[in-house]
């Protein structure tokens, strides 16, 4: 099976090269931009592979992806590639529209076009799996859950333009017949997480001694999913699921922000401790709340689990613990991209 991932070099779609690449049977082509989010060094274990190569390309060049298709001739599409960050798009939502929206109309465009010349056979099982969030949903209240069929409520501009690329390829799958999945996942975490988001940013920030910046009353709630556990779900859809359908996949880890910190912070009191003796959650500091933050999010995956056999293998306690030691002992990795991109500073100011 010849798989192209595209954001290959992200967080989400390194995690599934690596999960691809050493299992028998499996051709993995990598096209990414290697935007700020994006590193070659979370592959370094693949990289030498035989049945590995890697593309740098953007995904709204039509040229460059009809090429990689054209050339690389795959059975799969997971289309990962975004702008993921809420903090980011609400400082410039312009590349988001850009990223997300146009870009997937290209994907969809150019996967249409060469399905098209596939014989019947391989035309009958190409997939094209578009990858996407449960933060297109909206905001829960303290009740319910995520389904399915659950009405699209986007709240910032990056869940309004993961909505239109959902909406896309929907619309791919019903006008043209192009064989189309859709998965909505809850928030991940894990090994190679970019520091921007909460958990890494979190780690980084304990470790050098410096203030936790929770938002608002930390008491917003979100669904986490283990990375590894994401990907595994992904496999099972391309390969078991059905064109045409949307499967959601979560965690089952339902946790407030204010929780996951102080979670972190005694994974560290016990890995790491400070110096001076005193606990972690003292640098634990409210700050003014992300603008238009989303409640609660939750989801119900009961679907992929009945269809398709998946559920995740790690719970959050267990998950955050490799996590943390992740972290401790890839030092190198996350402070070259702190010396190269990012170096922690607050993100989403722009409108508050």
């Amino acid at each position: 099976m010849r798989i192209l991932v595209t954001g290959g070099a992200g967080f989400i779609g390194s995690a599934l090269v690596r999960r691809l690449v050493p299992q028998a049977g499996y051709e993995v082509l990598n096209f990414d931009k290697l935007t700020y989010a994006g590193s070659l060094s979370s592959l370094q274990s693949v990289e030498n592979a035989p049945n590995y190569r890697f593309v740098q390309g953007d995904i709204c060049d039509a040229a460059a992806v009809s090429r990689a298709m054209a050339e690389f001739r795959p059975d799969v599409v997971a289309h990962l590639a975004a702008e993921s960050h809420v903090d980011r798009s609400i400082d410039g939502p312009g590349a988001f529209i850009q990223t997300n929206v146009v870009g997937t109309f290209v994907m969809l465009d150019c996967a249409l076009a060469y399905w098209r010349t596939l014989p019947a056979e391989r035309a009958e099982a190409f997939r094209f799996h578009h990858i996407s969030t449960d933060e297109v949903f909206g905001s829960l209240g303290e009740d319910g859950y995520f389904t399915e069929t659950t009405p699209y409520d986007p709240r910032s501009p990056y869940s309004a333009s993961k909505a239109g690329s959902d909406h896309l390829a929907r619309a791919w799958e019903h006008t043209y017949g192009l064989p189309v999945l859709v998965t909505n996942c809850s928030n991940n975490y894990g090994p190679f997480h970019f520091p921007e988001k909460l958990i890494p940013l979190m780690i980084i920030k304990c470790l050098a001694g410096e203030a936790l910046p929770v938002y608002g009353k930390g008491d917003n709630i979100r669904d986490w999913l283990f990375v590894e556990d994401h990907v595994a779900a992904l496999q099972a859809v391309f390969e078991r699921g059905v064109p045409g359908e949307t499967y959601n996949i979560g965690g089952n880890s339902e946790r407030t922000n204010l929780h996951v910190v102080e979670t972190i912070c005694a994974a560290l009191d016990r890995h790491r401790p400070r110096t001076d003796g005193k606990a972690y959650r003292e640098q634990i500091s409210f700050v003014a709340d992300r603008p238009g933050h989303d409640q609660r999010y939750a989801i119900d995956a009961t679907k992929i689990r009945d269809e398709l056999g998946w559920a995740p293998a790690e719970t959050f306690e267990t998950g955050i613990e490799h996590t943390v030691r992740w972290y401790l002992d890839n030092e190198g990795w996350w402070r070259e991209i702190q010396s190269r991109s990012y170096s922690g500073e607050r993100l989403g100011l722009k409108s508050a």
